[in-house]
């Protein structure tokens, strides 16, 4: 268990939104690439991060869908597919080849609770293979930028549903046990911990530090598509009417507000010589003690912290080389 897994008293708390956080912060010079940065919490990410002076770098799939999405931000839309390793490749190459710094690696794009065992061309689960691989193929790909900058943070977007799974080591893609939407997602999630634990134990000294977070459960993200309303409506995020609920004790939350952990992770002077921890309600969380697997929908939105298994310096190593032989 990592010694800096504590809540720092930042100030700061559930309902706070990502423009608070950023209030007197100046990003002038610094340069961002945040995945997922046209829809969601990474679209309003984007907003307020260009709104500090910051340089925004957005890759993307669907790259017309991007530069509509982000038309008149001044955010640059590249192409990128986090399930194409080549892709990826060829972004970080591109990025190198410029010999431009990075500052900030906001990993904010994922999916989620996808109904069917899915693969990707190698044969990965492509919740693991989306939320996961090509985050980590990104993120090691473009290390000589972000040690060139210098004090460089990367923020991994987690989820409170790292409870539903700890690592499925030997069983990564639901090759021999039977698939479970919510055991897969869970899986991933637990996954971004993980990675920031290691990440941040290698690079510290490089001057890069990780983190990642639980930003809140908020249903315009689109990330609960493979949801019905029904299905909503039974989790508590909607109302009778389908209208969104809005709590930020039960981490039911605007956009603003989702926002606003992954930006203080990203910017927040207050976690100078931090690292590897995992956040939410924008501060660092405490440990919690649940068992894994026995946590509902409605459980988890009640609860706060970070189940053990993912701060787990011994699995998160273990993670790490896995990720290496994956990608190899």
């Amino acid at each position: 268990m990592l010694s800096e897994q504590h809540s720092i008293d930042s100030g700061f708390g559930a309902a706070t939104t990502a423009d608070e956080v950023i209030a007197g912060i100046d990003l002038s010079g610094k340069t961002a690439i945040v995945t997922g940065g046209y829809s969601g919490l990474g679209l309003e990410t984007v907003r307020v991060l260009r709104g500090a002076g910051a340089r925004v770098v957005v890759p993307a799939r669907d790259v017309s869908r991007a530069e509509a999405a982000l038309h008149g931000s001044g955010a640059e839309v590249v192409s990128m597919d986090l399930l194409d390793a080549a892709s990826i490749d060829a972004f970080a190459s591109t990025w190198l080849a410029s010999g431009e710094p990075l500052h900030l690696l906001i990993n904010s794009a994922g999916i989620m609770a996808v109904p069917r065992l899915t693969c990707d061309a190698r044969g990965y689960e492509v919740q693991f293979a989306t939320n996961h691989l090509g985050h980590f193929q990104l993120t090691c790909a473009l290390l000589p930028a972000l040690r060139a900058a210098r004090g460089a943070r990367v923020v991994s977007v987690s989820s409170l549903g790292h409870r539903y799974s700890p690592m499925r080591f030997d069983d990564p893609h639901f090759a021999v046990g039977a698939y479970d939407p919510w055991i897969a997602y869970g899986q991933s999630k637990t996954a971004n911990v993980l990675f920031a634990v290691t990440l941040d134990a290698r690079e510290r000294d490089n001057g890069v530090r990780a983190f990642s977070l639980h930003p809140g459960a908020i249903v315009e993200t689109g990330l609960g598509k493979h949801l019905s309303r029904e299905q909503l409506v039974a989790a508590g995020v909607l109302d009778a009417d389908g209208r969104p609920i809005r709590d930020p004790s039960k981490q039911l939350k605007t956009v603003g507000q989702g926002a606003a952990t992954q930006v203080w992770c990203a910017t927040s002077p207050r976690l100078d010589g931090i690292g590897g921890v995992y956040c939410e309600n924008v501060d660092v969380a405490a440990p919690m003690t649940v068992p894994a697997g026995t946590l509902n929908t409605a459980d988890t939105r009640r609860l706060t912290g970070v189940m053990p298994y993912a701060v787990d310096e011994d699995a998160a190593a273990r993670l790490w080389t896995l990720s290496e032989q994956l990608l190899a």
